[in-house]
């Protein structure tokens, strides 16, 4: 793509927002905000163009944490609404495009450094077009299948920690009962995310809501409790990776996202998560194609932005869908 793009990623609380051409973010571009001291994300980028003085932008793309729909979003965890003309009268771009984080996170995959992923599971060799998955795993839990096509990548958005959470053996049935009781149901992000961790401490018998901080460093400390409870987090979390993995056959890999994966990295990377990948019954030797790893970079979301936009540029008819004029 000619010319300069703007990338934002908006979070709940804070958000970066850099500058990329012809598909690459520009490190020294990156600049984070913090939510609470703006009234929306225009305003946002209004102080950060005031500060670069970048020139003419063609291209803007915000990935956002919460659903989208007809290019327009509203985040999960602050009273944020963004569409794809505010993008455009906040940067005067001609092709902009609103995707949800991890839709972000699936279009940066081919474009992440060896060393910004941390590796978990070994899988079998697959082709350059295989399908791939990224899991977020954080303040919530979602997920987002990547597909290459003739027509370009796809990655459609999903709001997957809403779904009841798998049982798979008595102390899943346990879990899933005291969910539903305290929260009403048990999904998927109630038990797999940075407040399902505190979930799954109470349950354990400890102090129900705990923060996650403090769970993994008392974990990291080898407080008995603590060890249990990630150790469940991580057990529930690959048994889940799992049966995501045959639903969307990612021979390409499951990408591991979100701060709560990330400080989950060593309890990740043991034969146990793995033998709970892969626990599928007859189909346990087929799981020995998806490998798994973690996504260890913080502007990964903004790097799929400028990927995202990449793509558009080279295929004119699918840019005029994301043009302001259309």
């Amino acid at each position: 793509m000619t010319g300069l793009a703007l990338v934002a990623d908006v979070g709940g609380t804070n958000t970066r927002v850099g500058l990329a051409r012809d598909g690459a973010v520009a490190p020294d571009t990156v600049a984070r905000f913090a939510n609470a001291n703006f009234a929306d994300l225009p305003a946002v980028i209004a102080a950060y163009l005031a500060d670069r003085r970048p020139g003419p932008i063609g291209s803007a793309a915000a990935a956002v944490a919460g659903p989208v729909r007809d290019g327009a979003a509203r985040l999960t965890n602050r009273d944020w609404a963004i569409t794809r003309d505010d993008l455009a009268r906040a940067t005067g771009a001609e092709t902009v495009s609103i995707l949800n984080d991890l839709q972000a996170q699936g279009h940066a995959t081919d474009h992440l450094p060896a060393d910004r992923l941390i590796p978990l599971i070994a899988g079998a060799p697959a082709g350059p077009n295989a399908a791939k998955l990224v899991i977020g795993v954080g303040t919530g839990f979602n997920i987002a299948p990547v597909f290459d096509t003739r027509a370009g990548r796809f990655v459609p958005p999903a709001e997957a920690g809403h779904v009841c959470l798998p049982v798979r053996n008595d102390e899943d049935r346990r879990l899933s009962a005291y969910l539903a009781e305290r929260h009403g149901f048990p999904s998927v992000e109630e038990a797999l995310s940075g407040r399902g961790l505190g979930h799954l401490h109470g349950f354990l018998g400890g102090i129900a809501g705990r923060p996650a901080a403090e769970i993994l460093a008392d974990a990291a400390a080898g407080a008995a409790l603590a060890v249990r409870t990630v150790r469940l987090f991580a057990r529930l979390l690959a048994q889940h990776a799992g049966d995501l993995a045959l639903t969307l056959l990612p021979f390409g890999g499951v990408y591991l996202t979100g701060g709560v994966a990330r400080a989950l990295a060593r309890w990740l990377a043991g034969p146990d998560v793995a033998a709970a990948f892969r626990d599928k019954g007859r189909f346990s030797d087929f799981m020995a194609a998806f490998g798994m790893a973690i996504i260890n970079d913080d502007f990964a979301a903004l790097t799929g932005c400028a990927a995202h936009l990449e793509i558009l540029g080279r295929r004119p008819a699918m840019a005029a869908r994301f043009s302001r004029k259309s």
